[in-house]
């Protein structure tokens, strides 16, 4: 399956995407109707949405609606730092210290960072270094603990496409990551959670960013230093892993700041990963509407 959270009619919905169409799961009353509560409710609820799938009624095209983040608000939003090699390469070469990890960089993104596959993401009004970072990203399908990576790949719901947009200034200057890697809008992801049935090798993928058509990065999951059932197995050694919960997987060579080459106002950032399909963000300066007290 190919789970979606979609707006229609002003409302957020979820469904499966089936080409291009949606199939709402509205069609069946017994299922929950908001993505955190799909995931939490466990293989039965799975298996009414596969029934509703196969009969394909009802379907919304997808000029009538339009694809929101797939978990709106998840519980935690984790992502792992320095996890290629290229990418622990160019980082030195602009003149940071850092060694081959022996264990995996663990920062948190705020839950409020989350953004839409296709929604504006904001160049903050503080800054004038934001960055990308194509990422494959997962999403956790069952509460878990104590998870070895022999048996992670039973407790992810599905895989999806990932910006881990940096605020490379606010990032640097503090030991901890978080506060330049939480701004409003800055983790943007989807288009859908596709589910593990669906993939032939998380670990076989190729994933590629382009910012305004040129390619700026361009590799393969199979190069993660700490592959995604071996970082369930560190997280869940530490601490609950919940339905929901977003994990980014880290970024290949090629982000903007090895080449002073940072977003701005009206830039284009696509994603993609081949059998996920691709996130594209236009970069807009921060608006007024975001100053709220």
């Amino acid at each position: 399956m190919k789970l979606v959270s979609y707006e229609e009619d002003s409302s957020i919905k979820i469904g499966a995407l089936k080409g291009d169409l949606v199939i709402p799961f509205s069609n069946d009353p017994n299922i929950p109707n908001d993505m955190l509560s799909f995931l939490e409710s466990g293989e039965a609820v799975i298996d009414l949405a596969k029934n509703v799938i196969e009969k394909n009624q009802n379907t919304i095209s997808m000029d009538s609606c339009r694809l929101v983040n797939p978990v709106l608000r998840p519980p935690k939003i984790i992502a792992i730092g320095l996890n290629y090699q290229d990418h622990l390469e160019e980082i030195r070469a602009i003149g940071r210290e850092v060694e081959d990890p022996k264990v995996p960089m663990i920062f948190n993104k705020q839950s409020t960072s989350a953004c839409g596959p296709y929604e504006d993401i904001h160049d903050p009004k503080v800054s004038d270094k934001l960055d990308y970072e194509g990422e494959l990203a997962f999403v956790i399908g069952k509460r878990c603990r104590h998870v070895p990576r022999s048996e992670a790949h039973k407790v992810i719901a599905g895989y999806c496409v990932s910006n881990d947009v940096s605020v490379r200034d606010w990032q640097l200057r503090v030991p901890t990551f978080t506060i330049g890697k939480s701004f409003d809008t800055h983790c943007p992801f989807g288009p859908a959670i596709v589910t593990t049935d669906e993939i032939s090798d998380p670990h076989n993928l190729q994933i590629k960013t382009e910012v305004n058509g040129e390619v700026r990065q361009n590799s393969n999951t199979k190069n993660l230093i700490f592959n995604c059932f071996e970082l369930v197995e560190h997280l869940s050694t530490s601490f609950t892993l919940e339905p929901g919960d977003l994990i980014l997987s880290g970024t290949p060579g090629g982000v903007g700041v090895a080449d002073d080459k940072f977003l701005k106002d009206g830039d284009e950032v696509k994603i993609s990963i081949s059998e996920l399909g691709y996130i594209e963000n236009k970069v807009i300066n921060e608006p007024p509407s975001t100053v709220t007290y």
